[in-house]
């Protein structure tokens, strides 16, 4: 890949995390993971059959998810 086509491409923010990452980093189940990737809430990358979500996303997720109580 050239440097100009390496431009293009967005960049994902750092690491990947698997889907059965996600799920034991946020305390929910693996199908839960998969819907928030399927409707479009957790950002994700498609390899092969496989999801990858970038840390990045993660972290974005839970900070916007915070819910202030009292």
């Amino acid at each position: 890949m050239s440097s100009t086509e390496r431009d293009k491409v967005p960049s994902a923010g750092g690491p990947f995390l698997t889907v059965a990452e996600v799920a034991a980093r946020m305390r929910v189940s693996k199908m839960t993971v998969y819907r928030l990737v399927h409707a479009g809430q957790l950002d994700a990358i498609r390899v092969g059959r496989s999801f990858r979500v970038p840390e990045k996303a993660v972290e974005e997720y839970l900070r916007r998810s915070f819910y202030q109580a009292g």
